[in-house]
């Protein structure tokens, strides 16, 4: 699965509360975190929340006295096994894509999901679908993991 979903870049202060304060406005709306990562520091952090609906937050955030950033990133579910993140970057990259932000999990060892910030994401969604359709064509044993880098003998 690839599709584009909302992703909002919010600053909070380091504060205690803060995080719960800001996530009752979701819960508050009924829309649905699917994704979610923070950089703090001392006094402040900026939090990324990611949803899958149509509604917009921003208003809503700027209202409550939220400064915000809205942007659509690439919701991304793979199969986690070794080389999976290696040959989508190199994919983008060699196509003129940069990576901005990226974020995910896998908990079961089945199935990973990632979220990613690119420079061009229509081009990036569809580059990424016929990857996941190639690699869904092919043999299990075609789909073993990436190899490991060889190392070149010095003389």
């Amino acid at each position: 699965m690839v599709k584009l979903v909302k992703q909002y870049s919010v600053f909070l202060p380091k504060a205690p509360g803060a995080m719960s304060a800001f996530l009752e406005r979701f819960f508050r709306e009924k829309v649905n975190i699917i994704g979610i990562a923070s950089e703090m520091r001392e006094d402040s952090g900026i939090v990324r929340i990611t949803v899958d609906t149509d509604t917009s937050i921003s208003q809503i955030l700027t209202r409550d006295g939220f400064t915000t950033i809205e942007t659509q990133v690439i919701l991304l579910e793979l199969k986690d096994q070794p080389g999976m993140l290696l040959k989508l970057s190199t994919l983008l990259g060699d196509n003129g894509i940069s990576i901005t932000t990226i974020y995910g999990t896998t908990y079961t060892g089945s199935i990973g999901h990632l979220l990613l910030n690119v420079t061009d994401a229509p081009r990036a969604v569809e580059l990424l679908k016929g990857l996941l359709a190639e690699r869904e064509q092919l043999s299990p044993k075609e789909q073993q993991p990436c190899p490991p880098a060889q190392e070149s003998a010095l003389p």
